[in-house]
């Protein structure tokens, strides 16, 4: 397997200059990276950029309300950036399992799954832990999600963080999708589920409570066993592993928590 870096863990640096950003984490060591946004730029540009760097652009972060005005144009766009795997990262509230929405969103994501599959691309979703509420019939929400659309459309990106919080083991849980997890997120944290863990990731709580305890971590300064992750993600087919931080703590700046992460797996970890 091969290590990448999730740009969104340095959005505060790829804002101000991405293509410096791009180098920056192929000095680190990084492999390949996942946009989340262009930041204005053009994905030939880019492309072209990432090619010179020797840094695999191997997958994007794209809103599902970003993708769904014009299948074809986001599509289209992805794949000039050089992508293999486009990923809806995130559902709101008002599009997940139960609302009235949620059929629509369904046969939404088949119709950009088809699309993604006839450009050799393949879609691909990333779960928070409220995919792991269970559903009437007592299974997760997010297993329900994979078994209504069918795996030659949608395949999985398991953030293991997530599924942590969520009460699952994380290994377990990506052996669970061997053969339908060709990219897995290495994230790591301290602290428990609470109501304010989203804001970290720029999702406020109306929640009134006392400060959160949680925090996200450098790979290796957390409570996650990243061997044990990274070997489960070997056996169930996993091409890419992508270390994420969605904020930085510790008193590091981003940057600094992304070189810590590439340090622990080159020091510690077979991948």
């Amino acid at each position: 397997m091969k290590l990448a870096i999730q740009l969104y863990s340095v959005r505060d640096e790829t804002e101000k200059d991405l293509f410096g950003t791009l180098k920056r984490v192929k000095e680190m060591g990084y492999d390949g990276c996942e946009f989340a946004g262009l930041y204005g730029k053009d994905a030939e540009e880019i492309n072209k950029a990432c090619c010179e760097l020797g840094l695999v652009p191997i997958s994007a972060h794209v809103a599902y309300q970003d993708i769904i005005p014009d299948i074809k144009k986001a599509v289209d766009t992805y794949k000039t950036l050089g992508v293999k795997y486009m990923v809806i990262p995130y559902l709101p509230e008002n599009l997940r399992y139960g609302t009235e929405k949620y059929p629509q969103l369904l046969e939404d994501m088949k119709k950009i799954g088809e699309a993604c599959r006839e450009n050799g691309i393949t879609l691909l979703y990333h779960n928070h832990d409220f995919e792991f509420e269970k559903t009437e019939n007592g299974e997760y929400v997010l297993d329900a999600l994979y078994n209504e659309i069918s795996q030659d459309l949608l395949q999985t990106e398991i953030d293991t963080c997530w599924v942590n919080v969520g009460g699952e083991n994380p290994s377990e849980y990506v052996r669970k999708y061997t053969g339908r997890a060709p990219v897995v997120h290495l994230k790591d944290f301290f602290g428990s589920k609470n109501e304010h863990m989203y804001e970290l990731i720029g999702i406020e709580s109306e929640k009134k409570e006392v400060k959160s305890t949680f925090e996200f971590r450098p790979l290796g300064y957390g409570v996650q066993n990243i061997q044990s992750i990274v070997d489960a993600a070997r056996d169930a087919g996993a091409a890419w592993v992508v270390a994420e931080m969605d904020s930085p703590s510790m008193g590091l700046t981003s940057m600094e928590c992304m070189q810590k992460s590439i340090d622990y797996m080159k020091e510690n970890i077979k991948y």
